[in-house]
């Protein structure tokens, strides 16, 4: 197997994408569109409960070799997602390799669409980093398998909306574990990233009488906040934010790999819960997590309100049923909690084998 420039790919992207004990990929598909300079990856792991669905990240990778990873990575945790969620859906994932900023044209994402459309709906997309409502839009000129359209195109528009919500049902049953009660009122809350979710999220948090710190590598997303929120404190980066002293919960909203060998023995929060992918930077570290005393709402299950929102788009979207299952992962996080407990477990691995048996009957009906 190669990747896009033609070179080999290196011997642990293979690994990970036939390794067992990752659970396997069903299909990487590598897409190319000289004209228009795409060069994308679609991955699907799983199809047990459905087709694949999960959105499209355009993103500048460092090499093509780390666009397969991503997308291998990030489709796997799509499948867990989805079966937390109760979706009938499998998981999937695509990255487009590329600056967004430069790249991205009418004539790249039509030719995407035809890529996701040749897969004859074994893979449904939507948005992700570095795409939105409108790349969707035309997207779906190509395909009837794309998502987190725009109302006027028959979608249900920005699902960052339900995934902040998620998010913040997360936050409140880790509350309700933790502290008796399910609000942040009084509580400092620390989030890294207020771009499409997080500043949605600031919004609940402090409609619920949090005290809410900031940060993110765009200036401007910080001056949203502030000029709507004054009250929101802003910090100069993530590693500041985590050692901030009294923060009782902490928000990972960017991209993955927050919670590492460096940053969780520097964590003040006692709640982890985020609504970035993929936060655990290698397997062990929720046990460092664990053994710190931190409560870890698993991310995958937090964070699936975008994913609700777009599945019902299949079946003519209602905001309102949409958000009565998003409320709902409130209490699928406080069962997490109390399955952790009752195997002696850390809740990621408990969300897991919940997630991993709704697949495994799936596969047996």
């Amino acid at each position: 197997m190669t990747d896009l420039t033609g070179a080999p790919v290196p011997v642990d992207v293979l690994h990970t994408l036939f390794r067992s004990d990752q659970g396997g990929h069903e299909q990487v598909v590598l897409c190319q569109d000289r004209a228009s300079g795409l060069k994308a990856v679609i991955a699907l792991h799983s199809t047990a409960l459905g087709p694949g669905l999960g959105g499209t990240r355009f993103y500048p990778y460092a090499s093509e070799a780390e666009a397969v990873a991503d997308a291998l990575n990030l489709s796997r945790g799509m499948s867990y997602k989805n079966a937390m969620a109760g979706l009938d859906h499998g998981g999937g994932k695509a990255v487009i390799i590329g600056d967004p900023e430069t790249l991205k044209s009418e004539e790249l994402l039509l030719a995407y669409g035809r890529f996701v459309d040749s897969l004859g709906g074994r893979y449904v997309t939507a948005c992700d980093v570095g795409t939105y409502v409108a790349d969707m839009d035309v997207v779906a000129r190509e395909t009837r398998w794309a998502t987190g359209r725009s109302p006027e195109n028959g979608g249900a528009g920005d699902s960052s909306v339900l995934t902040a919500y998620g998010v913040f049902q997360g936050m409140r049953a880790s509350a309700q574990h933790l502290w008796g009660e399910p609000s942040l009122r009084g509580r400092r809350v620390g989030i890294a990233g207020v771009g499409k979710v997080g500043h949605h999220l600031v919004g609940h948090l402090i409609e619920d009488g949090a005290e809410v710190v900031i940060t993110d590598v765009r200036e401007e997303s910080v001056r949203r906040i502030r000029d709507k929120h004054p009250q929101v404190t802003a910090v100069a980066d993530t590693d500041t934010l985590i050692r901030s002293e009294g923060l009782d919960v902490y928000a990972p909203c960017a991209l993955g790999g927050a919670l590492n060998d460096g940053s969780v023995p520097a964590l003040t929060a006692t709640v982890v819960c985020g609504a970035a992918n993929n936060q655990l930077a290698h397997p062990g570290v929720e046990k460092d997590l664990a053994d710190r005393g931190i409560l870890y709402a698993p991310d995958y299950v937090v964070n699936a309100g975008g994913v609700i929102q777009v599945a019902d788009e299949l079946h003519g979207f209602d905001f309102d049923r949409c958000k009565a299952k998003a409320s709902k992962i409130f209490d699928t996080t406080l069962a997490i909690f109390a399955r952790a407990k009752e195997d002696g477990i850390p809740p990621a691995a408990a969300a897991d084998r919940i997630a991993e048996q709704r697949m495994a009957d799936a596969r047996r009906s």
